[in-house]
């Protein structure tokens, strides 16, 4: 598949054209970015390993009759992608009191929640991704109501898909993050599922082997992310 112009570069990849005009190109960078891009730096291979995990895990989902956005892999940091029109509105499925959750609630990180948690926050850099709710979403048209019960539902399902998937990896699925978009009158799972946007922790010691570690200036960060990899695909790194 031929790359083409430059569509758009994000924080952590870059999206290009394609000789056709319903399939684009998603490029893994090896960028890092928190706290709203006040924190930068370079994770060396992230982007490798985010695009192979995340094409395993799509693949899995896939399985499981969830409908994504991948096509196939490219190679060894990009993937062949529907392109979707993105709906603005981040979905954080919750298992675990974590992150700005427990800020929320005054406590302590760790405790299981009785059930999945589901928020929403406003795709927006300039107003910092607020936290928006299902009335605010249908009010200001980001989406139907029937198409924001099919995103619940699929949120849900896969939460329950990849908690599982984890479990038996020795892996907490603690939190994550999900984006969705329309392609061709369908909801899809779009965007990418890797330690950038999964809370994980081993489920032995608790060791975080997620961005965390960058976001918190732990050691280990590459050393995290390709033990997820090495857990998730059973291998190294190719």
């Amino acid at each position: 598949m031929k790359k083409g112009a430059k569509l758009y570069e994000g924080k952590a990849k870059k999206m290009y054209l394609t000789e056709n005009p319903e399939l684009l190109i998603q490029e893994f960078k090896d960028s890092a970015t928190a706290f709203d891009g006040a924190k930068k730096g370079t994770i060396r291979g992230k982007g490798a390993i985010n695009n192979q995990i995340s094409a395993h895990l799509f693949r899995y989902l896939e399985s499981y009759h969830i409908p994504t956005h991948f096509v196939r892999t490219l190679s060894d940091r990009e993937m062949l992608v529907k392109k979707v029109e993105i709906i603005p509105v981040e979905v954080v499925v919750r298992n675990v009191v974590a992150g700005s959750l427990a800020k929320r609630l005054n406590e302590e990180e760790g405790r299981d929640l009785p059930e999945p948690l589901l928020e929403f926050y406003l795709k927006d850099d300039a107003l910092h991704d607020p936290m928006i709710t299902e009335e605010e979403i249908l009010e200001r048209g980001l989406a139907t109501a029937q198409e924001l019960e099919k995103i619940k539902r699929m949120a849900l399902k896969v939460n329950a898909v990849l908690k599982d998937f984890f479990a038996r990896r020795k892996l907490r699925l603690v939190d994550f993050k999900l984006e969705f978009g329309r392609h061709g009158g369908e909801i899809l799972l779009a965007d990418e599922i890797s330690p950038d946007t999964c809370r994980l922790w081993d489920a032995e010691t608790g060791e975080r082997l997620d961005k965390d570690r960058f976001r918190r200036d732990l050691p280990g960060v590459v050393e995290a992310y390709r033990e997820v990899h090495e857990r998730v695909l059973g291998g190294p790194v190719v």
